[in-house]
């Protein structure tokens, strides 16, 4: 089981290009708030590590070039930003839907579980699984979907 600052960050990068995709082609603002929640600052007027971190995630996609920004608010959003190119057509592919664990079924003599794919039906895209992972699934779940999709290079 991960640590929580890196479910925390799985769930901000998919928030961050659900949000991006919805927009796209145009450019956007994303704020910190409308991803990871509200936030008070201290006094000394920081934000918490909760908001730091999901700013960071919003900053690490671009360094990897995931997005595009033009600049940033403070620490607060990230203006004008986009999908790049790479990270459009991944959220656009058709989904190969992850597998998940099932019951044992009393016909499986192996003593393997059966798996079933977690959507059927009509063809999805990537970026739908996400949202559907996001919405329902776990967060161990979300962090293998987002690992297949956006960070395994699909040319190796």
């Amino acid at each position: 089981m991960p640590d929580i600052h890196i479910e925390d960050f799985y769930k901000d990068l998919a928030r961050i290009l659900i949000h991006l995709h919805s927009y796209f082609p145009r450019k956007c603002q994303v704020f910190v708030e409308d991803i990871s929640g509200p936030d008070q600052p201290d006094e000394y007027g920081l934000h918490s590590v909760r908001h730091q971190s999901c700013f960071s995630a919003m900053l690490w996609l671009a360094d990897e070039g995931f997005i595009r920004f033009d600049d940033t608010i403070r620490d607060e959003a990230i203006d004008q930003a986009v999908l790049t190119q790479k990270t459009f057509l991944r959220l656009n592919q058709l989904a190969k839907p992850p597998l998940e664990n099932t019951a044992k079924s009393h016909a499986d003599a192996s003593g393997l579980n059966l798996r079933k794919p977690a959507i059927t039906g009509e063809p999805h895209t990537n970026v739908s699984l996400i949202r559907h992972t996001l919405k329902t699934g776990t967060s161990t779940r979300l962090a293998r979907l987002l690992e297949a999709v956006i960070f395994i290079d699909p040319t190796n």
